[in-house]
């Protein structure tokens, strides 16, 4: 507790998804309060503009950086420029910014599509520059990856202290469930809630099926987070995963079930499936900073399906 007393924190992208249970977190458990956490809004505060990035870390000691651009394959595949330019940009001006400032402590939330396509399994970190990423999420992974360099770099030249974590995908209540842009748990959650609505007899799933993703449960990632801010200063890269992997045709058989849907699962060839496989070696994080996830698979997709059950009608409006 002693390291958070009387900082003030910045967390961007504290009003989305991960941030908002890494704020809840500062404030509930860490005893923060809540006028030392800085939550900036993309609306006002658009990152990509350096005045904005000078503004947001002032009389900061502690930026925790999670705004991003990012979505499933299809959102990959439809803006790699976007994807690449508004993160990059984000990342390098915000972290010049706060190197500037003088910010004590740098923590940037890097992707597990940094990763080498044919990674081996389980992805350690040590293997990050084994080959290129993914084609489909190339340009998302790289300009993340981008951000580690520059954390290397800062802590080489100017002492800066920065931290990198490779983040695996994440699900959760208050997850992104846009069918434009959402990743594949909440996508598969929606398609098969309205496919029980509206009497579907047929429910279309992209690629294979054979694909194997890990998943980490949006709480537990909030926690890992907090604990490296607090004890780990090295300038190597950690994953923050769940140590497990499912494949998409088991995950999809699971949301059905849980969701009473009883129809045919079809599968869309023609689309890919991304990475073949994707699951971190975790050793490091529980060896540098103790964090092990607690939450089991099931139960935390049983409570992201009930809590967009119980949203579903405000998430139909909003997009």
């Amino acid at each position: 507790m002693s390291f958070w007393n009387r900082k003030k924190i910045l967390v961007t992208g504290g009003a989305g998804f991960l941030g908002s249970f890494v704020v809840d977190r500062l404030i509930r458990e860490r005893t923060v309060r809540q006028e030392n956490v800085r939550v900036p809004r993309s609306t006002s505060m658009d990152l990509r503009v350096w005045d904005n990035c000078i503004k947001v870390v002032k009389d900061i000691d502690v930026v925790i950086h999670i705004a991003g651009r990012g979505g499933g394959i299809g959102y990959n595949r439809k803006y790699p420029g976007r994807l690449f330019y508004d993160n990059i940009v984000m990342n390098s001006q915000l972290m010049e910014a706060a190197r500037q400032e003088g910010v004590e402590k740098f923590v940037g939330i890097g992707t597990v599509c940094s990763y080498p396509k044919y990674a081996s399994v389980p992805f350690r970190e040590e293997s990050l520059w084994d080959g290129y990423p993914e084609e489909t999420n190339a340009s998302y992974g790289l300009s993340k990856k981008m951000m580690l360099v520059q954390s290397q770099a800062y802590k080489q030249q100017y002492g800066f202290d920065s931290i990198h974590l490779l983040m695996v995908n994440l699900y959760g209540p208050r997850d992104n469930f846009d069918p434009e842009s959402s990743h594949v748990i909440p996508a598969l959650v929606r398609k098969f809630e309205e496919a029980v609505g509206n009497n579907q007899k047929e429910v279309v799933v992209w690629g294979t099926g054979k694909a194997s993703r890990e998943f980490l449960y949006v709480e537990d990632a909030a926690e890992g987070i907090l604990l490296a801010t607090e004890k780990y200063n090295k300038p190597d890269p950690v994953n923050l995963g769940a140590g497990r992997e499912i494949t998409i045709r088991e995950l999809a058989n699971l949301i059905a079930e849980r969701t009473g849907y009883r129809g045919k699962i079809v599968w869309d060839t023609t689309k890919p499936d991304g990475q073949p496989r994707r699951c971190l070696d975790t050793s490091k994080a529980k060896t540098e900073f103790g964090f092990e996830a607690k939450t089991s698979f099931e139960e935390g997709l049983w409570k992201t399906i009930d809590w967009y059950q119980k949203n579903r009608n405000k998430i139909s409006e909003s997009n």
